[in-house]
């Protein structure tokens, strides 16, 4: 397919993944409903004290960031390996690459776009440091894709198991390490007056990278389990 079709198809995946979100509104709701408790409790279950919230908030932050972007990712393929939409995708002139990132985009706007907009409220709520509240914005802005992309690897490759939920977890939470202490170090150190920028680069950097590699992983793994 030339440039101007691979476009269109890109576009239009992305618009009916878009479509279908706003259908299921349940679903939809349910990672940026879970990153708000989770953040709303935390200070009533350990403490008040906005000295000790601070010096955990980008941690908590950041845990309920991933856990809400884990908790959404099983149906990035579920739906179209149940009804054979996928198999279509597999046969589509199309590159594979482009629809899979298509697909993540979607999960990201859905997903990843909410959380960044309860992020600064949150963030008030837990007590973080007004100088490192960009931070932590920025640094999930830079991270939350990371955690898409990367977790598409794991769900094309669990996406024809009944019970891939747990598999999932184990494959895809050690990749997430890295994303996680970066982006909390960086709010930690902008707290405490230091350079952040070594940090941030390492964000874009793993950004680069799965936007690089993670699509082309994801298009192996679904033709791996379409087989």
């Amino acid at each position: 397919m030339n440039g101007p079709g691979a476009g269109y198809a890109f576009v239009r995946l992305l618009e009916r993944d878009l479509v279908l979100a706003v259908r299921n509104r349940g679903e939809l709701a349910n990672p940026l409903l879970f990153y708000v408790i989770v953040a709303t409790l935390f200070p009533l279950g350990v403490t008040s004290d906005p000295k000790t919230l601070a010096t955990m908030a980008a941690g908590v932050l950041w845990i309920a960031a991933l856990l809400a972007t884990l908790l959404s990712l099983d149906n990035l393929f579920r739906s179209d390996f149940d009804d054979g939409t996928l198999e279509l995708m597999m046969l589509s002139p199309c590159p594979t690459t482009l629809l899979v990132l298509a697909k993540v985009l979607a999960h990201w706007l859905v997903t990843g776009l909410p959380l960044l907009v309860a992020t600064p409220l949150l963030a008030v709520l837990m007590a973080v440091p007004e100088a490192a509240r960009w931070t932590l914005w920025l640094t999930l802005l830079l991270g939350t894709p990371v955690l898409s992309l990367v977790g598409g690897i794991g769900v094309a490759l669990t996406v024809g198991l009944r019970r891939g939920g747990a598999l999932l977890s184990l494959l895809v939470l050690p990749l997430y390490v890295p994303v996680l202490i970066f982006g909390a170090n960086a709010v930690g150190a902008t707290a405490a007056g230091l350079p952040v920028t070594g940090q941030l680069l390492m964000l874009c950097a793993f950004l680069v990278l799965a936007l690089s590699l993670a699509p082309v992983a994801t298009a192996a793994a679904l033709r791996i389990s379409i087989d």
